[in-house]
């Protein structure tokens, strides 16, 4: 990707990113449309679905996780997967959004990503292309970590979005099926819409 089109990118994701906190004045049908319509943050997905705009998607709760394939946290993919199989069905959509940042332990290629996923712990949910650009430039992240007040400190860090804009962040220790992180879910996907 050339200068130019990140930059191109870069624009888009940012108008999204604007619209996070005004999440609890989205409409019912759209309650966890992240940018309520005012923009847009294109996701390319490697496993589970075909392309997708984030600031659109139809979801009572996003849960989005930088991860890295040689991580020693890489196992927590298989409670990511517990984690959508236990909850897509009730509105949770779970972004896994790969990234080379901590430790150089993503330097695989997309495709690279895409079967150590599969092979290894069977994901079916949103794995998107790894990030092309440091996540601390990357608009979400950025908007993720000024919400919640945490910035990514390594991979495996999660940031739960809720219906209502608040952002709900857990470190790389917190396992996606520990009561802590269930617990913030469920209340999340009990919400009115």
């Amino acid at each position: 990707m050339n200068a130019s089109t990140r930059l191109a990118a870069l624009a888009t994701r940012a108008a999204c990113l604007a619209g996070l906190a005004a999440l609890g004045a989205a409409s019912p049908a759209h309650a966890a449309d992240l940018c309520a319509g005012t923009g847009s943050y294109p996701l390319k997905p490697l496993i589970g679905g075909e392309a997708t705009d984030l600031c659109r998607v139809k979801a009572k709760a996003v849960l989005v996780v930088n991860t890295a394939s040689q991580c020693g946290f890489t196992p927590q993919y298989e409670g990511l997967e517990k984690l959508h199989q236990r909850y897509r069905d009730k509105g949770l959509m779970i972004v896994a959004i790969p990234a080379n940042d901590f430790g150089a332990q993503e330097s695989g290629s997309n495709q690279d990503i895409a079967s150590f996923c599969k092979i290894n712990y069977g994901v079916s949910f949103t794995v998107t292309e790894k990030l092309v650009m440091p996540i601390q430039r990357d608009p979400l992240f950025a908007k993720l970590a000024a919400a919640s007040g945490e910035m990514p400190r390594w991979n495996f860090y999660k940031y739960l979005v809720t219906s209502d804009g608040k952002v709900k962040s857990f470190d790389s220790n917190v396992e996606p099926m520990s009561g802590r992180l269930v617990k913030a879910v469920e209340g999340a996907l009990a919400a009115p819409l």
